[in-house]
């Protein structure tokens, strides 16, 4: 095995291949698991420079984060990575009692015990931008929407379970853990790497660094980089797979990927939704305006002798019948409302997997587009996915990916995850 540079654990999974594809374009041979790997593992993948594991912390509440990010870091650790990120959206969706990043934070600090932990704000290349500590972010990922303050975003602010409401991202994580903030920020950027400490003072443990433009990454990658000490923890967007590559690229540990096959377009496509997005909302629209079958999933509400409940069905038939013909699909739950907050994700994510896998069962596909940072977690374990490797890149952050599956039905199957914010109106449309 070569050294391992990068091991870095998602919250989703779209953030996830979002992360891969950024270190992927830098040149490192990268493969996405859904469980921590074993070193063993690891070796079935020759040279591998970079891993990531695609958790679902992000739908979670703090003691279950705790539960499965201890082991995962200690995992981790024992494989002998040079960095340990843990990847978080890039609008850094979060609170105290779901998906708690503070609480990522001291789960890292126990484990790694750096006396430093850098948060990178800003992930310039997906529209998020970080200055003076505060978020701003695009309407769109890959589109060209209008710029917010975090707080002010239409979509995010709106978030139905972790609903932005501070753009300061110190005191949004402060609410979340009890560890003292500093910052680097975007005037400080300007100055030789060796003069950032200076900004730093003695008692402050997280670290926040501003991130304007995609130019100032280099400088962050190598301050980063230059705080490793056996195995250095941090957190942010898939910005540190971008600052650690450019580095890594400059200092000739890796050589940038630039040329890549073209994309033919999958007859049929089958597309599965559980984003709340608007953004995905209007690609969805779009997609059944121009041609593709609309198939909502529908909340079947029960009560019998042994208690009242609901479950989650569709027309599979339909859904088959239509692909047969050559038609495109999108399957979404644009139309289910009343589920518990902290249930939503597992129930809805955990039923498209469910379709995809039956489906898969029953006609050969190409390709699946699975859109939905939540429910994409729980979608990709129901379809039994072991792991993915970048194919080539689409919109930045959602990179088409070949699945590794112990099921044949799903075993080499192409997959697009993408996040709600991610992509124009005819996203869909270009698969």
């Amino acid at each position: 095995m070569t050294k391992i540079l990068l091991a870095y654990y998602g919250d989703d999974f779209t953030g996830s291949t979002d992360a891969l594809e950024f270190i992927t374009r830098a040149g490192a041979k990268a493969v996405l698991f859904t469980e921590p790997p074993t070193a063993e593992q690891l070796k079935s993948f020759p040279n591998l420079d970079a891993y990531g594991v695609a958790g679902k912390t992000r739908a979670l509440p703090p003691e279950e984060m705790e539960q499965l990010l201890l082991p995962a870091f200690e995992q981790m650790k024992a494989n002998g990575a040079e960095h340990v990120h843990y990847k978080v959206c890039s609008t850094f969706d979060s609170s105290p009692t779901v998906g708690s990043i503070g609480k990522a934070i001291d789960c890292g600090t126990t484990v790694f015990k750096n006396k430093i932990i850098p948060v990178l704000g800003g992930s310039p290349s997906l529209g998020r931008y970080c200055l003076y500590g505060n978020l701003f972010a695009r309407m769109g990922i890959g589109s060209n929407g209008k710029i917010y303050r975090l707080d002010r975003h239409p979509s995010m602010s709106k978030h139905p379970i972790t609903p932005a409401d501070e753009s300061d991202l110190r005191l949004h994580l402060g609410k979340q853990t009890t560890k003292k903030f500093g910052l680097i920020n975007i005037l400080q950027l300007d100055k030789p790497v060796a003069e950032w400490s200076s900004a730093i003072e003695a008692d402050e443990e997280v670290i926040l660094i501003d991130a304007l433009y995609e130019s100032q990454l280099l400088k962050i990658g190598e301050w980063v980089d230059g705080l490793n000490n056996n195995t250095q923890f941090s957190v942010g967007g898939s910005g540190i797979e971008a600052a650690l590559g450019n580095y890594w690229n400059e200092k000739g540990l890796l050589q940038q990927k630039t040329a890549w096959s073209k994309i033919e377009k999958a007859n049929p496509l089958l597309v599965l939704s559980g984003s709340c997005s608007p953004v995905t909302k209007k690609q969805i629209e779009y997609a059944v305006a121009n041609g593709f079958i609309e198939v909502p999933l529908e909340m079947k509400i029960f009560e019998g002798e042994a208690g009242h409940g609901f479950s989650m069905q569709t027309d599979v038939t339909s859904i088959i019948t239509a692909l047969k013909q050559n038609q495109n699909v999108v399957v979404h739950t644009g139309n289910i409302s009343g589920i518990e907050q902290s249930e939503s994700a597992y129930l809805l994510g955990s039923t498209l997997g469910h379709i995809a896998k039956t489906v898969c069962s029953m006609i050969k596909l190409k390709r699946v587009v699975i859109a939905g940072g939540d429910t994409s977690s729980y979608a990709a374990r129901a379809m039994e996915i072991d792991a993915v490797e970048m194919i080539v890149p689409v919109v930045s952050g959602a990179p088409l990916c070949k699945a590794y599956s112990s099921n044949k039905n799903v075993d080499g199957l192409e997959v697009n995850f993408k996040g709600g914010q991610v992509g124009g109106e005819d996203y869909f449309g270009f698969f």
